[in-house]
């Protein structure tokens, strides 16, 4: 190569990035020796940031737009300058592109299930998963905290340790929200948006942000789900007793229909049982009745100074209003209440106020 060839060669660069692989965050662009031209054209597309390494140290961020670099590497004036290099310039400069634009669908969940106390079921196990979005928005501090002088750095390089925080900050937002299991999925909304508040400060301190976070899904252990479809199906049962006839007659009819002697029988038998008991109704009101089942024991919860206490017992409540913890206008909800209501405003609670000793008798 000739001295004009080269020469002319040190009068051209053009410093761009383009990036189809979707998953790429930050990239350097690659120069032999990192030698970086005085005047060259540094171009920053809409969704890029330009960060300028001049000798090891970050010099500059370069939002969108077309710039002319000028600093002190100067490969054609140390070139001419310096024969004695062999036309190699002792400066060294790099540019480190980062993607400011948003990394979608990224995946979370639960790797272990979540212990919590819920009011009704006590203490139970939940499991979740859902998406969120990462946009770097400190494309300086991004380089400096986590990226380093890595050439290449893709999102799954860091995806695990997002994942950990947001692990991390869903158990403690989920432990201390006092929402019945039962109700999570009607306000996976309103906890999406508390999870994603309590993980922006710590997802800062590396450049970063989330600024979408979706809760797709909130799960009981499969033991606990199986206890909630038999409470469910016992509850569609409605009358017992017409449902008992309902199940007979189905057996009749498919004791009809089987082969064999023992299909037959099993079917006949059946279907005697269910004409016994249909001739005979008085055999079945004189039959005991069963006991109710005992009342529900309500729990409350108390607000106070914007905080949410509990849930107490009724026989706490009962103690907290003798020492004048509680009073008539103490803020309470229980399950099944439309909204906070004031202690004397609820029956139950109510008479903790009104039963007052009478005085002692003289000379007691």
């Amino acid at each position: 190569m000739g001295i004009l060839d080269f020469l002319s060669g040190q009068f051209i660069d053009v410093i761009h990035w383009t990036d189809d692989t979707r998953d790429t965050m930050v990239w350097r662009f690659e120069r032999e020796g990192h030698e970086i031209k005085y005047g060259a054209k540094l171009t920053v597309r809409e969704g890029q940031a330009a960060v300028f390494v001049h000798e090891g140290q970050l010099a500059d961020v370069f939002t969108p737009g077309l710039y002319m670099l000028e600093t002190n590497n100067m490969p054609i004036m140390t070139t001419l300058q310096h024969w004695d290099h062999g036309f190699k310039s002792p400066f060294k400069s790099e540019i480190y592109y980062v993607n400011t634009t948003r990394f979608t669908d990224l995946k979370w969940g639960t790797k272990n299930p979540i212990m919590l106390r819920d009011p009704e079921f006590g203490p139970t196990r939940i499991r979740a998963f859902g998406t969120y979005t990462v946009k770097v928005t400190d494309p300086r501090l991004f380089l400096t905290e986590i990226v380093g002088t890595d050439g290449e750095f893709t999102m799954d390089e860091i995806s695990f340790q997002v994942r950990n925080i947001i692990v991390q900050e869903f158990s403690r937002v989920i432990a201390a929200s006092g929402i019945p299991v039962l109700d999570m999925a009607a306000n996976t909304r309103d906890l999406g948006k508390l999870v994603a508040g309590a993980i922006a400060d710590t997802v800062a301190q590396y450049g970063i942000t989330i600024p979408e976070f979706y809760i797709e899904n909130i799960s009981l252990p499969p033991e606990v789900e199986k206890a909630l479809d038999t409470r469910t199906s016992r509850g569609l049962t409605g009358d017992l007793d017409a449902h008992m006839k309902y199940a007979a007659a189905e057996a009749l009819r498919q004791g009809g229909e089987a082969s064999g002697a023992m299909g037959a029988g099993m079917g006949a038998g059946m279907g005697m049982a269910m004409a016994q008991q249909m001739a005979n109704p008085w055999a079945r009101a004189a039959a005991p009745a069963a006991p109710p089942p005992p009342p529900v024991e309500h729990v409350w919860h108390i607000a106070e100074n914007g905080e949410t206490k509990g849930p107490f017992s009724k026989a706490r409540m009962g103690q907290m209003a003798a020492a004048g913890e509680l009073t008539r206008q103490t803020l309470v909800w229980t399950q099944g209440q439309d909204g906070w209501m004031t202690a004397d405003e609820v029956q139950e609670l109510a008479q903790l106020f009104t039963v007052m000793p009478p005085p002692p008798p003289p000379g007691a």
